[in-house]
């Protein structure tokens, strides 16, 4: 027998939440972390940005690193909650991960996120799991450390692989007395993300868990958007749904909920304890949605 509930039931089709999860689900939403892209448009995500905000910064396969440590370090002065990208394919060898590590220190970084990455080509770590290991040798002055998840799988990597690499970072994370989480790669299909949630949990995941889901964003910009910032995996699932696709491009813009109410009971059963937007840096839209949901 599953140690968790169902998803939500449903009246007619409709979702329908407990109290207790509504009011789960609203908590999570007034505490999102909002994330955002080295791209143009950055600069007036930056200006809609809520005062004081979470925000991830992505590093991008054209940029690199010392672009979202630009970018961080701006947020960072303006008084933001900045949580950095550190993606490990981009990382050139050891001597790098001891820079970024005090970079991070010096900064005054208390979160980091560690990515495998999409670089074609990698300096000195082939993924995530190598690098963490030196980056919690390194003097790096971070309290907590955030890793991914793939419910809806991974384009490269078996399920086995990504289960293997998962508890390795949590037991890495627990050995080193630091906090964590896991962060998911985005996914539509709220039966998918219920079902690897309560799999991973029964099967002895203990990470906090952040729900990475699609903000308020124009759903053809959604869809091409994804493709060419490197998550077109994520969008797996659409590209097998028709009628999924046919749900999301209904009306203008994507609205968070429609994963988020059918996914409530599981999120509050299934330890999720954040949401982390993927805005591709329409942030106004995003945050008006937010504050809406109060």
């Amino acid at each position: 027998m599953s140690l968790f509930k169902r998803s939500s039931e449903t009246i007619g089709g409709t979702p329908v939440e407990s109290a207790e999860a509504a009011r789960h689900r609203r908590h999570l939403i007034e505490e999102l972390t909002f994330e955002v892209v080295p791209m143009k448009s950055l600069a007036d995500a930056a200006l809609a940005l809520p005062a004081g905000a979470q925000v991830s910064v992505t590093c991008s396969p054209n940029k690199g690193i010392g672009e979202t440590q630009r970018i961080t370090e701006s947020l960072v002065a303006e008084g933001f909650n900045a949580i950095p990208h550190l993606s490990a394919r981009m990382v050139r060898d050891r001597a790098h991960t001891r820079e970024l590590a005090m970079w991070c220190r010096s900064l005054g970084i208390s979160t980091a996120f560690v990515v495998g990455g999409d670089a074609r080509e990698s300096g000195a770590y082939r993924g995530a799991v190598e690098f963490l290991g030196d980056l919690l040798e390194a003097d790096h002055g971070l309290g907590t450390i955030g890793v991914t998840a793939y419910p809806d799988g991974h384009a490269f990597l078996s399920d086995q692989q990504m289960h293997a690499a998962l508890r390795a970072k949590q037991q890495m994370l627990a050995d080193a007395g630091l906090g964590g989480y896991c962060s998911t790669q985005m996914c539509f299909d709220p039966g998918t993300i219920a079902t690897w949630l309560r799999s991973e949990r029964e099967k002895g995941l203990t990470l906090p868990v952040h729900l990475g889901l699609a903000g308020v964003v124009d759903k053809a910009k959604l869809l091409t958007l994804g493709v060419r910032l490197g998550i077109g995996q994520s969008l797996s699932y659409l590209r097998k749904n028709r009628s999924a696709v046919t749900k999301l491009l209904a009306g203008p813009a994507y609205d968070p909920n429609e994963l988020l109410i059918p996914l409530s009971d599981d999120l509050q059963a299934c330890g999720v304890t954040g949401l982390h937007v993927f805005t591709f840096n329409q942030v106004a839209a995003t945050d008006t949605w937010r504050r809406s949901q109060g």
